[in-house]
C-alpha cells in the first residue's frame, strides 16, 4: 500500500529543510526531528499542534472535492468524499486527531446528504464514541486528548459574528482551543507557552494555503518534477514565512517556561 513516504520524497526534493520537515509534518503528520533548533523554536511558539494531522486536513480535503465532484449528484458525490476520508485516513495511518477528524467529516457529509444541519458536538461525541469503540487504546493518548480538546474549545468558544473584526476573528479561535489544551500541555510537559496566542494570530490563516500548495505539489510532483515545480516554489514562500515567525517569536525573551 501506498504510504506518506511516497509523496514526502518529492517534498524533500522540491524543499530545503526546514521547509521540506514542516510541510511533511503539515500534510502527512511527520513528527519533526527532536533534536533540532527548530523543533525547539516551534514549541516555544506553542505551534506543535500544526505539524500533526487534525481536523483541518479533513476539511480542507472535503473541501477541495466538494468543489471538484460539484456536477455530479449529491448522493454520489458525498460517498465518494467519504470514500476519500476513508482512504486519507488509512494512508497516513489511522491516528488518534485523524481518525476523530475523519469521523467528524463523515458525520459531517451524511447531514449534507440528508439534508440535516450538523450538530458540531453530537459529531464531536460520536467520533469520540466510535474511536474508543475502534481503537480504545488510543483514548489515553496525549495527541487524542489535544484535538479533542481543541475542537471542543473551538465549537464552544471560537465562534465569532460576522461583524468582528479581523484580527478577533484569527485570535478567538486559538484562544478557544488552548484554554482546553494548555492545562493538558502542563500536566504532560510541565510547559507554556506564553506567546502562543501571538504565534497562532500570524500563523493561523496561512496553513490552508500550505496544505493546498504542498498536496498540488506532492501529487504532480511525483507525476513530473516540472509539473510541480511552480507549486514547490509557491510553497517555499509559505513555509520560509512560517519559518521566520517561528524563529522570530521563538527568540523572544521569557515567553516560555518550563518546570
Amino acid at each position: 500500500m501506498i504510504t506518506p513516504r511516497f509523496f514526502t520524497d518529492v517534498i524533500n526534493l522540491y524543499l530545503p529543510e526546514p521547509n521540506a520537515s514542516l510541510t511533511n509534518g503539515i500534510l502527512f503528520g511527520i513528527q519533526l526531528s527532536k533534536n533540532t533548533l527548530f523543533y525547539e523554536a516551534i514549541k516555544k511558539t506553542g505551534l506543535l499542534h500544526m505539524v500533526v494531522l487534525s481536523g483541518t486536513n479533513i476539511t480542507i480535503l472535503g473541501a477541495i472535492l466538494g468543489s471538484l465532484l460539484g456536477f455530479l449528484h449529491r448522493r454520489l458525490a458525498v460517498i465518494l468524499i467519504i470514500c476519500a476520508i476513508v482512504i486519507f485516513i488509512l494512508f497516513v495511518g489511522a491516528q488518534a486527531p485523524i481518525v476523530r477528524a475523519g469521523v467528524m467529516g463523515v458525520v459531517a457529509e451524511l447531514s449534507i446528504l440528508y439534508r440535516r444541519k450538523n450538530l458540531a458536538i453530537y459529531s464531536l461525541f460520536l467520533s469520540g464514541v466510535v474511536t474508543g469503540l475502534l481503537f480504545p487504546q488510543m483514548l489515553g493518548t496525549l495527541s487524542f486528548n489535544l484535538s479533542y480538546g481543541a475542537t471542543l474549545g473551538i465549537i464552544l468558544f471560537g465562534g465569532t459574528k460576522s461583524t468582528s473584526s479581523f484580527l478577533w476573528k484569527e485570535l478567538k479561535p486559538s484562544l478557544a482551543a488552548q484554554l482546553f489544551t494548555t492545562p493538558l500541555i502542563f500536566w504532560h510537559f510541565r510547559q507554556i507557552s506564553f506567546i502562543a496566542p501571538i504565534a497562532n494570530l500570524f500563523t493561523g490563516w496561512i496553513v490552508t494555503p500550505v496544505m493546498l500548495f504542498g498536496f498540488f505539489a506532492a501529487i504532480l510532483g511525483k507525476c513530473n518534477f516540472y509539473l510541480g515545480l511552480p507549486f514547490a516554489l509557491i510553497e517555499f514562500a509559505l513555509t520560509s514565512y512560517l519559518v521566520f515567525v517561528i524563529h522570530l517569536l521563538g527568540s523572544v525573551p521569557y515567553s516560555f517556561v518550563q518546570f
